[in-house]
């Protein structure tokens, strides 16, 4: 008795085969999954910082060419100290800046002098958005 082995005769993988590959497939995504989202966070988290010190130094640079502190984000975009308005990556908004008025030696003067995120919540690091 002889039993057709050909190639021609199979018609695909086992269960088994397939379960197995699937059991692979889930264990790789359970490792990276939470890696890709921590890296996204921690992305999220330099671009927001590199945003602030971006639009403190055109508000300084501002200053220091006009002796003044921008009413508004806008003026530093219509001056040319921005190109345009920077959008918090946290919040993904360009509304959601917290604009501090001028403190100490400039308490008297108007305008903006520092701004902080909008967002709620907490980096990873476990300090307040609202603090940076």
């Amino acid at each position: 008795m002889r039993r057709n082995l050909a190639p021609s005769s199979w018609h695909g993988f086992t269960l088994i085969e397939l379960m197995v590959v699937m059991a692979i497939i889930a264990t790789l995504l359970a490792i990276a999954t939470p890696r890709y989202f921590n890296h996204l966070d921690r992305a999220r988290d330099a671009a927001l910082r590199e945003t602030l010190a971006v639009t403190r130094d055109a508000l300084d640079k501002y200053h220091s060419d006009t002796g003044n502190y921008p009413e508004t984000l806008e003026v530093l975009v219509t001056k040319r100290y921005l190109r345009s308005l920077p959008v918090d990556p946290v919040t993904d908004s360009t509304a959601t800046w917290v604009l501090l008025p001028p403190v100490g030696q400039d308490a008297g003067k108007s305008g903006i002098y520092d701004l902080h995120s909008g967002a709620t919540g907490n980096a990873p690091d476990g300090s307040p958005y609202a603090d940076w």
